[in-house]
C-alpha cells in the first residue's frame, strides 16, 4: 500500500467541506482534518452545511468552531433546506451548491458518498461532482442503521488522541443525535478501528476517491 501526504507543515491546503447535516463532515471528516491542523498544515477551509436549521444550525457553527480551532481561515455556509427532502428540492439546491463555486479553489473536496443510503446524502454528493468536475473529491461515509458501509480506497490514520478528540466533540455538539442508536462512542471507535485494520494502522477514517490524477 503506497501514501501520499496532501498536508504539509507550514504550506497551504485549501478545504472544501460539504455535509448535508450539521454532524455529517464532523463524523464523516472530523479526524482527518484534525489530523490536518496538527500536522501544521495552514488550512483554509469553508465548512458548508444544506440542511442547518434551529437548534442544528447552533450545533453546525459551535461544531465548527471546535472541530476547526487554529484553522488560519474559515467561512462557515448554512443552507435551510429540509432535512429527508433534498431530492424534491433539487434544483434549488443545486443553485445553492453552484453559488459555492465563487469562493476560492479548494485544493480537496469532501463529501459524501455516491453510494450512501441516505437521499439527502446521495443527493448532496451528486450535486458537488456536477458543480466541481476538475478537484480532488474524496467521498467520506457515515455509519448508520440502513448498513450501507462500502469498501472505500483511501485511509487517512488517525492518532489515538486525534479520535478521542473527534469523539469528545461529536459527544459535545450534537445533543439532538444522541437518542439515536447509532451514535455513541463505540460505534466511532469501532468504525475508526476497522478502517485501521484495512490499512495497517490502529485508527483510520476511509474515503472514496472515485477519480485522482496522479502528475
Amino acid at each position: 500500500m503506497h501514501g501520499f501526504t496532501l498536508a504539509r507543515a507550514g504550506e497551504p491546503l485549501s478545504v472544501l467541506c460539504l455535509g448535508a447535516h450539521s454532524d455529517d463532515i464532523e463524523i464523516g471528516a472530523g479526524g482527518t482534518l484534525l489530523s490536518w491542523i496538527a500536522s501544521g498544515a495552514k488550512l483554509d477551509v469553508r465548512w458548508c452545511v444544506a440542511s442547518a436549521i434551529g437548534e442544528r444550525a447552533d450545533e453546525a457553527r459551535a461544531a465548527a468552531g471546535d472541530f476547526l480551532s487554529g484553522v488560519a481561515s474559515v467561512d462557515i455556509v448554512l443552507g435551510q433546506f429540509r432535512d429527508g427532502y433534498f431530492p424534491a428540492d433539487s434544483a434549488t439546491l443545486k443553485d445553492w451548491v453552484e453559488a459555492l463555486k465563487s469562493g476560492p479553489r479548494p485544493d480537496v473536496i469532501l463529501t459524501h458518498r455516491r453510494d450512501d443510503a441516505h437521499q439527502d446524502h446521495r443527493a448532496m454528493c451528486e450535486l458537488t461532482w456536477n458543480a466541481f468536475r476538475d478537484h480532488l473529491i474524496l467521498e467520506y461515509e457515515i455509519p448508520k442503521w440502513d448498513g450501507d458501509l462500502g469498501r472505500p480506497n483511501l485511509y487517512v490514520p488517525l492518532a489515538e488522541d486525534i479520535l478521542a478528540r473527534k469523539i469528545e466533540l461529536l459527544t459535545k455538539h450534537f445533543g439532538t443525535q444522541r437518542s439515536k442508536a447509532w451514535f455513541d462512542d463505540e460505534t466511532f471507535r469501532g468504525l475508526a478501528r476497522l478502517r485501521g485494520v484495512e490499512c495497517r494502522e490502529r485508527y483510520a477514517e476511509a474515503f472514496v476517491a472515485n477519480k485522482m490524477l496522479l502528475r
